[in-house]
């Protein structure tokens, strides 16, 4: 594959923006390390206390680096001595043999959190890097390239953050802050039609989506009056009629079997959404490695 941009595609602001709150990261830090440590680190206690460690995280990879914040919340919470100084930052392209940051502190606790630490690191920067080809595959169009709940379990937070550092856009965080009435819905609600007016119904100020499975279906939900239409698994020419005939009334949402080889032209259709699951569902972690010095 071709390298990366040397660039940042997510401001600093905006990542700062869109960060979790501290207090939430130590949460889903803590249970990361109770999952680990259970009674203790028994290998870590060979080491004499006093001693201290000097360490690098280095990339073997190619990639889109993410996860700081969870990888420093690990040491911070298992001994605040330890020192943490970084050359990259979330959302920048690193190569491979790059060091990305250096440690100093405790042994003890430096061996206790390793794991823990590169186990955010690979995969929130495996996330972000999986976002950052699919961006780089629509380089040019005026589409938003959008996530999924399709994420791993215990890290919808976390991944929802690492597609923003790779340049992509978060769809819903949950079930609570935007409606998404699917072929279940529609088929408990009885229609379409009624299922967009029980949904405008709700004393809610948030989105609302519905999914549409023909043309047919689309023209019910436009005169229904639908904001926004999520086209599930329509072929290139249908999404192409699909456009024609909203004629800009709603906003439009590709989705289903999309991949890094289609998305363009999918793109090229004219929708102004396309959601990827596959953008946080199949990731391969980046290899990196913390070596003591």
């Amino acid at each position: 594959m071709p390298p990366f941009a040397q660039t940042e595609t997510i401001d600093p602001e905006r990542r700062e923006r869109h960060l979790p709150p501290a207090e939430l990261i130590a949460a889903q830090v803590r249970l990361a390390l109770d999952e680990d440590l259970g009674r203790g680190d028994l290998t870590a206690a060979l080491i004499p206390a006093d001693q201290r460690s000097q360490g690098e995280v280095v990339a073997r990879d190619e990639a889109i680096l993410c996860g700081g914040a969870w990888f420093e919340t690990v040491f911070r919470l298992l001994d605040p001595r330890i020192e943490i100084r970084w050359t990259a930052g979330d959302g920048q392209s690193v190569a491979a043999g790059q060091t990305l940051c250096r440690l100093a502190g405790p042994s003890r606790a430096l061996l206790t959190g390793e794991r823990t630490a590169l186990n955010y690191l690979q995969t929130l920067s495996g996330t972000a890097t999986r976002v950052r080809r699919y961006v780089e595959a629509l380089a040019g169009l005026p589409v938003r390239l959008l996530d999924t709940r399709k994420t791993l379990p215990g890290l919808r937070v976390q991944q929802k953050y690492a597609v923003l550092c790779g340049g992509g856009h978060n769809h819903r965080l949950g079930l609570f802050d935007a409606i998404l009435i699917k072929e279940n819905h529609i088929r408990a609600a009885g229609s379409i039609t009624a299922a967009l007016a029980a949904a405008r119904a709700l004393p809610y100020q948030v989105p609302i989506e519905i999914e549409v499975e023909s043309l047919t279906d689309l023209e019910e939900a436009l005169a229904a009056g639908a904001p926004r239409v999520l086209l599930d698994n329509f072929t290139l020419p249908q999404l192409r009629q699909a456009v024609n005939l909203n004629a800009g009334r709603a906003r439009l949402e590709a989705s289903g079997g999309v991949t890094l080889a289609s998305i363009r032209a999918i793109a090229e259709s004219g929708v102004d959404d396309i959601s990827v699951g596959d953008l946080t569902k199949d990731v391969t972690a980046v290899d990196l490695s913390l070596r003591f010095l």
